[in-house]
């Protein structure tokens, strides 16, 4: 059995990202997980004035354990115009200054959600393309358009996109 972590890349209190990242993890059928919630690794803003000034963040260090000691990473992201939130691209930036690889090298699926219609498909597509730069074995990926219409009652209410993510889930557990 592996151990996943999932979390939303995200500080809102009420991330419709956290929902679906801890949605898609209930799915996992024979892995244990845990979900992460980026208000628990508060950090100041990267910079490498900071950096050289002071000691590494130990909320980073925390964060950087986390994804050594998981198996698999389940991520959704939030899009703040049309890329990373500050909260989540700060947390990156920190992350990479200790380790290159920051996903380690293991299976990543990658989700994003959004009221929209095009659930956030731009940050998504930013992910897919700059996360294996970051160790990310990317096993699948999924989009959630129109987050308060297909999801209520912590669940997808459309048996498409159900199926979709259920397949994406299937994906990444098959890796571990």
């Amino acid at each position: 059995m592996g151990k996943v972590i999932a979390f939303a890349g995200s500080n809102s209190k009420n991330s419709i990202n956290k929902k679906l990242a801890t949605f898609a993890a209930s799915l996992l059928k024979s892995n244990e997980f845990k979900v992460l919630d980026l208000n628990d690794y508060e950090l100041p803003l990267y910079s490498i004035d900071v950096e050289v000034e002071n000691e590494f963040p130990e909320a980073a260090i925390k964060f950087n354990n986390e994804l050594a000691e998981s198996d698999a990473v389940i991520i959704s992201l939030a899009e703040h115009n049309g890329s990373y939130t500050a909260a989540f691209k700060n947390l990156l930036d920190w992350v990479s200054r200790k380790d290159k690889t920051v996903f380690k090298n293991k299976p990543v699926l990658v989700l994003a959600t959004s009221p929209g219609g095009r659930g956030g498909a731009t940050v998504l597509n930013t992910a897919l393309n700059s996360f294996p730069h970051f160790g990310a074995d990317i096993k699948g990926s999924f989009s959630l358009p129109s987050f308060n219409d297909n999801f209520k009652e912590d669940k997808i209410v459309d048996s498409d996109l159900l199926n979709q993510l259920s397949e994406a889930v299937k994906n990444l557990e098959s890796a571990l």
